[in-house]
């Protein structure tokens, strides 16, 4: 599932780990994208730490989180514990969960943390400790000797970003992110899209960029993407895990589905004007005038010529503070202002640019996976698809794509429609102990593929058959011969 890309995706260094770099945090089965950068705090399932040490460290390489969140890299394999116990019971029927079975108090355990004790040491002094563990099966120990590292041994994995390893995160963390699509359904979408290096793709999507990043990584920065998005920005948080070079960018054009079909009339025009009358209106807005003082017509005499003296002075210094501070707001308002200027305008560009690129109207493929009623979607945006390209559809229910595929066969221009649902089954492999997980994935969606062909082709030949007849051969008459009566 994973590309020449993946070797590209972490930046210069294509083993190691350097700062800034984007990498993945393995503990069990859990994951977390972080950034590396020194002197930053994370905090991980319960265990906080800092990732200085992970700097220049290969990918692939397990830690341990030390006293005061030092990462220390393990050198060696960590021997299991309890091996040489052979002793186990026969049941656990006369085992009572009443709490009182372990000697050791919280403080304690506190106190043996603050030793500095390992947790292979302090799940050993747990084990020994304990007045139930030689009585259970061997099932149930090797169960509690789990347990207890999960919760007292804190290892972490660094990993690269990859589409598997981002698909798994955020489906097993945050699945409605991703519109609950699995790693499997979007390896099979990847297949069915034929992306590979050098093509220009299509990608409409609202699961965060995943969908996204995973075309990217697989064109590993050759070709084009046009990412099409609803409302008024992109949501990618997803595709910026995977810690693309800038390079990758190069190639990247985003554009807003509420102008596809201005888009397709030809009348979508870039605002230049209304941009350019609300920069005046901020920059009018942020131009501020100073306070003005206001004096009576009466003329003062004595102490109250003195205190209008006074007051007038600091007045005075009150206006030229004032005025200082206008001048100093108006001026950061002023580069502001220009500063969002330029933005809009490199935003401008890049919409003109992707504009051009989807009025080529010969994109190599085309996914849609999107919250989004995909039909209407996918009817606009076979326009901008070249003939004999596949487009692939998913949704997590069956009913949108079912009318896709009735849309579709009414407008024609499409061949080898086929929907199908994705199906993955976990399995535990243990001695004695292999079966289904019992926690597995109820579904993975449902996925509409096909192949676009040329619809001015396909009209020629429905209204003109004359020619196809005109090619065969003319049958010859038979000739009947006469009976005499």
């Amino acid at each position: 599932m994973s590309g020449p890309g993946e070797v590209l995706a972490a930046g210069s260094g294509a083993h190691t780990v350097g700062e800034g770099d984007h990498v993945v945090l393995k503990r069990e089965e859990v994951f977390k994208a972080v950034q590396v950068h020194r002197g930053r705090k994370i905090i991980f399932e319960k265990q906080w730490f800092y990732l200085d040490n992970v700097i220049g460290q290969q990918y692939g390489t397990t830690f341990e989180v030390s006293n005061g969140g030092v990462l220390q890299p393990l050198k060696a394999k960590i021997e299991e514990v309890a091996k040489e116990t052979n002793e186990a019971g026969v049941d656990n029927r006369n085992i009572i969960d009443d709490g009182k079975s372990q000697k050791l108090s919280r403080d304690d355990i506190e106190a043996l943390k603050g030793q500095g004790l390992k947790g292979q040491d302090i799940v050993q002094h747990l084990i020994e400790n304990s007045t139930t563990f030689r009585d259970k099966t061997g099932f149930a120990q090797e169960k509690y000797i789990k347990k207890k590292k999960k919760k007292y041994e804190a290892f972490i994995t660094i990993l690269k970003p990859t589409t598997r390893i981002m698909a798994m995160m955020y489906h097993s963390r945050e699945p409605g992110k991703i519109c609950y699509l699995r790693y499997d359904t979007l390896a099979q979408m990847l297949t069915l899209g034929n992306i590979h290096a050098g093509s220009k793709v299509i990608v409409a999507e609202t699961c965060a960029g995943l969908v996204l990043g995973a075309v990217m990584e697989r064109l590993g920065g050759f070709g084009s993407v046009v990412h099409l998005y609803p409302g008024s920005l992109p949501i990618r948080a997803a595709m910026e895990n995977f810690g693309f070079p800038k390079s990758f960018y190069n190639q990247l054009y985003d554009f807003p589905i509420n102008k596809l079909n201005s888009l397709l009339s030809g009348s979508f025009s870039t605002e230049k004007e209304t941009l350019q009358k609300q920069t005046e209106v901020v920059i009018e807005e942020g131009n501020g005038s100073p306070l003005s003082t206001h004096q009576g017509d009466g003329v003062p005499c004595g102490e109250a010529m003195m205190d209008s003296i006074r007051s007038g002075e600091t007045e005075a210094m009150d206006v030229a503070c004032e005025e200082a501070e206008n001048k100093g707001k108006s001026a950061d308002r002023k580069s502001n202002v220009d500063e969002r200027k330029s933005k809009q305008e490199d935003r401008l560009k890049k919409l003109q640019a992707a504009a051009a690129v989807l009025q080529e109207r010969n994109a190599d493929g085309l996914i849609i996976a999107s919250r989004l009623y995909p039909s209407p979607l996918l009817l606009c945006l076979l326009e901008f698809v070249a003939p004999s390209r596949p487009f692939v559809i998913y949704c997590q229910y069956k009913e949108p794509l079912l009318m896709c595929y009735s849309n579709l066969r009414e407008r024609g221009g499409v061949v080898n429609l086929r929907l199908s649902e994705t199906w993955l089954r976990g399995y535990q492999v243990l001695p004695n102990r292999t079966h289904p997980k019992l926690t597995m994935s109820g579904g993975g969606g449902y996925v509409l593929t096909g192949t676009t062909v040329a619809m001015e082709r396909a009209k020629f030949v429905v209204n003109n058959p004359e020619p196809q007849r005109s090619e065969e051969p003319a049958a010859k008459r038979q000739k009947v011969e006469e009976s005499n009566s």
